[in-house]
This record gives structure tokens, C-alpha cells and sequence, in this order.
């Protein structure tokens, strides 16, 4: 298991390089106008001598992406195609920045001159240009699990021959990073993620069964896409955290364990081989894990209110309910399984929540999906290893369509 360094070779501090005096660090965002996006800008603004704002990459929110080129001033932004390109040039008037498009455009912003490179797209659209950031020799700070999730060896591969550092952003894996600084990689013996155990944890069976759409959406700690707050609901979301720690910090499955903390104060805890557990806290705000990489290996001075432990009283933890909230274990099946199955899972899951979300299937379903595509892919003799993006196009691209089948048979039988 690898200790503080989770991703590079060797670099001092584990790999970004320091910014000494607070020296300028050049920003590229890819999914400037999602969420994390939105924060990391909201970081950055905060210290804007300090992280000036290379490139945006956005799909098809113009009006936002444009505020956003008028207030930081990109030299180059994306966004989904030419009729997006012109609305967006229209809105911007005589601003001379450069203007791409598709999936060729998400490209140019992550191999454009930057420091690093915040990856933060959503879903499989993040690979491609993660791949071309690390390529091009761009540090990441990753908020995008599914890279790691559909190509973790492939993506580890490449970091290391290009001696590029994948930094964490996820609130999870960052806490991991921190408790591991300084600490030997013998003397780790489990990682332990926590999770909120989203709005259904207190809920019975029959309840969650019935659950709607703007329920599962309703997430008791924390602001986040609609994607990734339906994956914390029925608890993929920690089970593709479990596949991007097994990658980012070198760890088998089963030293890789997820307990359930309703308050979100304890962000992830490492324990050692002696017994001893170091633990990393805070109150759930997105700005601090995205200011640990940013700023890493220094620590930026955030206005933030503070916790307040004798405020909270009390902090509890539980084991997930795998009966109620089966998504989880699929993520371990998938890691023991081949190599492309966590792409073929990924790639399931992303179709099941936009069929939850559009009303086409019950809350159930989504994992009942996922379980029968991963089963399928176990069953079939086609590529199950990762040697290129090409593989793991193919293996996503088949849990794709096999769980467009999977709901068409299951509509077809509801007729």
C-alpha cells in the first residue's frame, strides 16, 4: 500500500510543485460550470494573485460559462459544439478569448500550459481529457471518481511514466491523503471511508421502494449534482470511492473499508499497524478538500466558520446496510472481478440514475440494473483487461448498452 505520495514518481511533497511565498499556480478546470467547478472558482477567486485562470471547459451552460470568462479572464474555454460556441461569443462581445468545441475542445483545455489541472467533470465524459492532462505532463486534482474507476490502472500507469501527481479532491480521499502525510506506506493497514448513508439510511425497505425522485435528491449533508446525489443514496457513490482508493492510494480491496457517519464530520480515517486510527475532520464544505489541493503541500487561509466539538456532543458510526443498499457490494465485486468490470459497472450505473431521475424506473432498480449487467460481463468472453482508452471505451460502451437492454425488457414486460 503506498503511503503520503498517492500518485506520481518521486517529486518533493509528493509531487505538485510547491508555490513558495504563494507564487502564482495556474488553474485549468475542466466542468467549470458543474458544482465542484463552481467551488474551486469560488477557492480561487478568494486568492486571485494566486490562481489565475488558464481554461474552462464547459458542455452547454453558456450563460454561466460566459460570467465566468468575463470575471477570470481564461485564455482558452470549451464547450459542448459550435451552436454553443457562437451563443457563447454572442454573450461575450468583443472578449478575444479562444473558443473550443466537443470532445476535440476538452482536449486543447486540458493539454493548455497550466500548473494543474482540476478535473471535475462528471461521469465518463472526464476520462479523455484526464488522460490528455496527465499526458501532456499537467498535474490533476481529481473530483471526476469515475477516471479511476473505469481505467485506475491505466490512468496509474500513465501518471507514472509521465511524473505527473494525481491529487484528491473528493472529501473522502483528500482526508486519506492528509492522514497519510508523512506516514509509512508498511505501516498502513486499512483505509476507511465514511459515508453520510444519504436520505434513505433510516428508511425500511418498502419505504425506500417507494421513494421519489426529489427524496433520493434531498441529501442531508451536503450540496452536490444530481448524478453523484443519487449514487450517495444508494450508496455507489462510496462504492466507486472504494475503486478510486484502491487506485489513488495503491491498496487491495480488503484493506479498503466503508462505515456509515450520518454527521459527515469525520471525512476518512487511516488506522496503522500498532491499532492507532488518525482521523481527518471538519464541517462538510467542499471548499476545504478543493483548497488542500490547490495549495498542497501550504494550506490556504479560508474564511470558513470552524467546528465546534463540543457543539456536536456526539459523533456516531454505523455498519452500511449492504441488504438495503446492495450498490456497494457490486463496487467490491467489481474490483475482485477483471480489470475492465469497474468500467462495465461505471458505465451501468451512469444509464440506471438517468432512468431513476427521468421517472422511468423505482429507486430499487437502479441497483437491480447494475447487478445484472456486472453479472452479464462475468459471463461473456470479451476483453476483460485494460491495455489502452480504447479498451475501456469498448468495456464502457458495453455496460451501456447492456443496460439500455436490460430497461427496455423490463418497460417491455411492464407494458
Amino acid at each position: 500500500m503506498r503511503g503520503a505520495e498517492p500518485a506520481t514518481a518521486a517529486r518533493p511533497h509528493g509531487g505538485v510543485k510547491p508555490s513558495p511565498g504563494g507564487s502564482p499556480r495556474r488553474l485549468t478546470i475542466l466542468g467549470s460550470t458543474g458544482s465542484v467547478g463552481e467551488q474551486v472558482l469560488a477557492v480561487a477567486d478568494a486568492f486571485p494573485e494566486r490562481y489565475p485562470i488558464a481554461a474552462l471547459a464547459a458542455g452547454r451552460n453558456v450563460e454561466k460559462l460566459a460570467q465566468q470568462v468575463k470575471r477570470f479572464r481564461p485564455a482558452l474555454v470549451s464547450v459542448a459544439d459550435a451552436t454553443l460556441a457562437a451563443a457563447l461569443r454572442e454573450r461575450l462581445g468583443g472578449s478575444r478569448v479562444e473558443i473550443a468545441v466537443g470532445a476535440a475542445g476538452l482536449e486543447a483545455v486540458a493539454q493548455h500550459p497550466a500548473d494543474l489541472v482540476v478535473s471535475a467533470l462528471v461521469g465518463a465524459v472526464g476520462l479523455a481529457p484526464t488522460l490528455a492532462a496527465i499526458r501532456a505532463g499537467r498535474d490533476v486534482a481529481l473530483a471526476n471518481k469515475e477516471v479511476l474507476v473505469m481505467a485506475g490502472a491505466l490512468v496509474m500507469r500513465e501518471a507514472r511514466a509521465h511524473g505527473v501527481t494525481l491529487l484528491p479532491v473528493d472529501s473522502e480521499h483528500s482526508a486519506i491523503f492528509q492522514a497519510l502525510a508523512g506516514q509509512r506506506r508498511e505501516d498502513v493497514s486499512r483505509l476507511i471511508l465514511t459515508a453520510s448513508g444519504g436520505p434513505f439510511r433510516t428508511w425500511d425497505a418498502a419505504r425506500i421502494a417507494r421513494a421519489t425522485v426529489a427524496e433520493a435528491l434531498r441529501h442531508p449533508n451536503w450540496e452536490m449534482g444530481p448524478k453523484i446525489t443519487i449514487d450517495s443514496a444508494t450508496l455507489m457513490n462510496k462504492g466507486l470511492e472504494v475503486i478510486e482508493a484502491r487506485w489513488l492510494f495503491d491498496a487491495p480491496p480488503e484493506r479498503v473499508d466503508v462505515v456509515v457517519h450520518p454527521q459527515s464530520i469525520v471525512h476518512s480515517l487511516v488506522e496503522f499497524v500498532d491499532g492507532s486510527v488518525l482521523a481527518q475532520l471538519g464541517l462538510p464544505d467542499m471548499r476545504v478538500p478543493i483548497a488542500v489541493a490547490l495549495a498542497h503541500p501550504e494550506r490556504l487561509p479560508l474564511d470558513l466558520p470552524r467546528l465546534d466539538l463540543a457543539a456536536l456532543a456526539r459523533l456516531e458510526f454505523e455498519d452500511p446496510d449492504r441488504k438495503r443498499f446492495p450498490c456497494l457490494d457490486l463496487a467490491y465485486q467489481a474490483l475482485r472481478s477483471a480489470e475492465a468490470a469497474p468500467a462495465v459497472l461505471n458505465a451501468a450505473n451512469e444509464i440506471s440514475v438517468a432512468a431513476f431521475l427521468t421517472g422511468r424506473i423505482a429507486f430499487p432498480s437502479i441497483a437491480a440494473a447494475n447487478a445484472a449487467v456486472l453479472e452479464g460481463f462475468a459471463a461473456q468472453s470479451g476483453a476483460q483487461t485494460l491495455a489502452s482508452l480504447g479498451d475501456v471505451i469498448e468495456a464502457d460502451a458495453w455496460g451501456r448498452a447492456r443496460a439500455r437492454e436490460w430497461l427496455g425488457h423490463r418497460e417491455a414486460r411492464s407494458a
